[in-house]
């Protein structure tokens, strides 16, 4: 053994060029994930302080611009294997533009936003110069790095000249920005897709989509319990904590039918649309993820009685719909599960989202409880009818 192959000397190197890659994701990026569990914390609040038609726009724009300096990291990490000092300086770093994007969210309609558009251009910025150093070090032998690092760099001045520039404007150009990353992957015969290496591992691109998921949802734990203890565990009735634990529990299913479904499973090819749709349907489901987390927030502030909160039933009914048409898209995309499809058909599918629909329309003029059973079926029978299934199929044995 060489002082190389010690892991601080480790300088990337492309996954089809290592002998010992492994799709196991390194310490290091789950270091970068964690910074997104404050992250997401901090979108979920400014949802729940701004339950209009305005404030969910701009919430699900910040969404947008969180999660693609998430995946764009991982992209690159998939891509490049490399566990150096400078690989791991650099990781740091956007861990600490992570922070202040994060710190900037609770006033990004008011003068957080040049903290928030700086922060993400500085992101962007180490991205470029991750791809860059790719190519510097010998690590990429095509196009694909240099291209990479180009199109970042050329983002982040992008994203750096919204932070100046007057509002509205400003927030057109980062808009317009956010678009740009998804079509420097995506356009036909100049995006970066159209390079045979460009070949993220897919199994490490599954654990990372898996571990964001339960970030997610965790935070709805998170949000849950802290809205209970702000208001006051001894303030409440026992209608309210039934409420609670029916939240809890919901979180609980939601993670039980993705991992079931689809969590940490790839595509069934490399073929463009199948990469193109699973990496969109992700972006959805997640995005509902989100919504349905700060949403469950609302069982603490009723009764059995009182109608579910507008705004917070509205993002949730919204959010489920969403979770479960992703999820249906999403097991017909991935890999393996077949037995898991025959269980989970497209009838138990409509069944929830029409379900969901229907408690769009009734949640404002119903008591809480019959919202939450109305929820509680769209739900639960995603897990109880095809564990039903199963069962009746000869599948619990003594």
């Amino acid at each position: 053994m060489t002082l190389r192959n010690f892991p601080v000397w480790r300088q990337p190197r492309h996954h089809m060029d290592a002998e010992d890659a492994n799709d196991h994701v390194h310490w290091v990026e789950l270091f970068f994930d964690l910074v997104h569990v404050v992250t997401i914390f901090m979108l979920g609040n400014f949802l729940s302080s701004h339950l209009d038609i305005h404030g969910f726009l701009v919430f699900s724009a910040i969404f947008l611009a969180v999660f693609f300096a998430w995946a764009d990291s991982s992209v690159y990490n998939s891509l490049y294997i490399s566990t150096d000092i400078p690989h791991r300086m650099l990781m740091a770093l956007q861990i600490v533009t992570m922070m202040v994007i994060a710190a900037a969210i609770p006033e990004i309609l008011e003068g957080g936003w040049v903290y928030f558009a700086l922060g993400y251009a500085f992101n962007r910025a180490l991205t470029a110069y991750l791809y860059w150093r790719a190519r510097r070090v010998g690590a990429e032998t095509t196009s694909l790095a240099a291209e990479q690092g180009r199109n970042f760099f050329i983002l982040a001045g992008l994203f750096a000249l919204s932070a100046v520039l007057p509002r509205p404007l400003a927030y057109w150009v980062f808009g317009a920005g956010i678009v740009l990353i998804q079509l420097q992957y995506m356009l036909p015969r100049v995006g970066t897709l159209r390079f045979e290496r460009f070949r993220p591992r897919l199994h490490h691109i599954a654990e990372r989509f898996g571990l964001l998921m339960l970030i997610l949802l965790g935070e709805g734990f998170f949000k849950l319990v802290v809205t209970l203890s702000e208001k006051g565990i001894r303030t409440v009735g026992p209608d309210t904590l039934v409420n609670f634990i029916m939240g809890g529990l919901s979180l609980f299913a939601l993670a039980w039918i993705y991992f079931d479904c689809v969590g940490n499973a790839q595509p069934k090819s490399r073929k463009t649309s199948f990469t193109v749709t699973y990496w969109l349907t992700h972006i959805a489901i997640m995005w509902s993820a989100v919504l349905i987390g700060v949403a469950l927030a609302g069982e603490v502030y009723v009764g059995f009685m009182e109608p579910y909160p507008m705004g917070y039933g509205m993002i949730g009914s919204l959010g489920l719909i969403v979770f479960l048409g992703a999820l249906w898209i999403l097991q017909h995309t991935v890999e393996g599960r077949d037995i898991t499809r025959r269980y989970h058909s497209a009838g138990v599918r409509v069944f929830g989202i029409a379900t969901a629909l229907l408690l769009f329309v009734i949640f404002p003029n119903v008591p809480s409880i019959v919202a939450n059973l109305v929820w509680g079926v769209a739900l639960f029978s995603q897990v109880a009818v095809p564990f039903y299934r199963a069962v009746r199929d000869g599948g619990v044995q003594a």
